[in-house]
């Protein structure tokens, strides 16, 4: 039986990324003819000289609240504010509806979200029965999980959320080879059993999401029977990411093109470097062109243990949005881009926000290898001119600011 999915898995990386540049004009064609969003936020863009990273760098990020705003703008006449390349009828089976509220097409294609390379990564095979413990209402988590385990081979219980002792006897009878769900509810689950006197024994491996999956957590499961594997998916863009048994970072799922911009740009970061997942999707139904997730991660150096040859992430890092109000104005990471944007001499920057409610300061830390004070004046004048707001510039050693990804830290106290 393979260790790997498919051969795509497999591939050397530059054949990987000659397939995936090969195809990305051909996608962002697509979507600037089938998606009206993108006819737009596209225009003008030739597809044809889109066929290389630095080429796609240059292309608009689309953040989630910018798809928000599309789609509340077209409810009357387009729920999905132009973004989706099909329509309502076969080639969509369901609807789907996520905080905001923002609306996701399901399309028809086995493994629409491409979960199955998750599902087989961690240890499901054809032939087993999987107890699907994510929701089945109005969001589509529970049915992202069950059409890939449907892609594996795999018969699936939905089980949904609550009903916790229904859980445990429905698990007893039917005796599953493993949980889908949220490692919390898994955890809940089994302390339900023990309670009752129930045995799950059969459960013996997991994949959970939907939340942080912590180490604590991890070990329990283990110590109680329980192989778990986490993956990184969302709504929109389906799986990104998921581990394999050598429990190191993420490995990129195949059907993504993966970017880690500077929060609030869409310049991408250097290697190593903590930024916002943007990502391109290869999916002809729901197209989207460097779309931002919002989250944070990192690139991780070398190779999979596993022989899994594409790129790996160290997971979910937090959020990128640090949009934060100071002095009854919005201050955003991208305005403290254009401020480093206006001088060679800075290499990154970090504002902090620090004193009390309606007392509020800002202190402008850059990392710079000049610290004269003309410099700092110049810096301040610039900053009050795209903040409208007063702030302190403090020079600090070169590589000194955290790697977290952090372009605005909120360090106010609140009483």
């Amino acid at each position: 039986m393979s260790h790997y999915y498919d051969q795509l898995e497999t591939r050397s990386p530059d054949q990987r990324e000659a397939e995936h540049m090969a195809a990305l004009p051909l996608q962002i064609a697509h979507a600037q003819k089938s998606a009206n969003a993108f006819k737009q936020l596209l225009e003008g863009v030739d597809a044809g000289t889109i066929n290389n990273r630095q080429a796609l760098s240059k292309l608009p990020v689309t953040r989630k609240y910018e798809l928000l705003e599309r789609q509340k703008a077209q409810r009357a006449t387009d729920v999905f504010g132009g973004f989706s390349a099909i329509k309502f009828g076969k080639a969509m089976p369901h609807v789907f509806a996520s905080p905001g509220t923002i609306y996701e097409p399901d399309g028809a294609r086995a493994d629409y979200w491409r979960l199955a390379r998750a599902i087989y990564a961690a240890g499901f095979r054809a032939g087993e029965l999987i107890h699907n413990c994510f929701n089945y209402h109005f969001t589509p988590g529970a049915f992202m999980m069950e059409s890939g385990a449907h892609a594996v081979g795999c018969t699936v219980f939905p089980g949904g959320t609550g009903q916790t002792e229904q859980q445990v006897l429905a698990m007893a009878e039917l005796q599953p080879a493993g949980y889908i769900g949220t490692p919390s509810f898994l955890k809940i689950i089994i302390e339900k059993s023990l309670e009752m006197v129930v045995s799950i024994a059969s459960v013996k491996k997991a994949m959970v999401g939907g939340e942080a999956f912590t180490p604590s957590l991890r070990d329990w499961l283990t110590e109680r029977g329980i192989d778990a594997y986490q993956c990184f998916a969302t709504a929109d863009v389906g799986l990104i990411a998921y581990e394999t048994s050598s429990r190191e970072g993420l490995v990129l799922d195949e059907g993504v093109i993966v970017e880690i911009v500077q929060p609030g740009t869409g310049d991408p970061v250097a290697p190593g470097e903590v930024g916002e997942l943007v990502i391109t999707t290869l999916n002809s139904d729901y197209p989207l062109i460097r779309f931002g997730t919002g989250d944070l991660s990192a690139v991780l150096t070398g190779q999979c243990p596993t022989g899994r040859t594409n790129a790996r992430i160290k997971g979910w890092m937090g959020r990128a949005d640090q949009t934060t109000k100071v002095r009854g104005m919005f201050v955003h990471p991208g305005q403290v881009a254009l401020v480093v944007k206006r001088f060679s001499d800075i290499q990154k920057a970090r504002l902090v926000v620090s004193g009390e409610m309606a007392n509020d300061e800002m202190t402008l830390l850059v990392e710079a290898n000049n610290a004269d004070v003309s410099l700092i004046q110049k810096i301040r004048e610039v900053v009050r001119d795209v903040t409208k707001l007063r702030a302190q510039v403090q020079i600090v050693k070169v590589g000194s600011l955290p790697n977290d990804g952090k372009v605005i830290e909120d360090a106010r106290t609140y009483k």
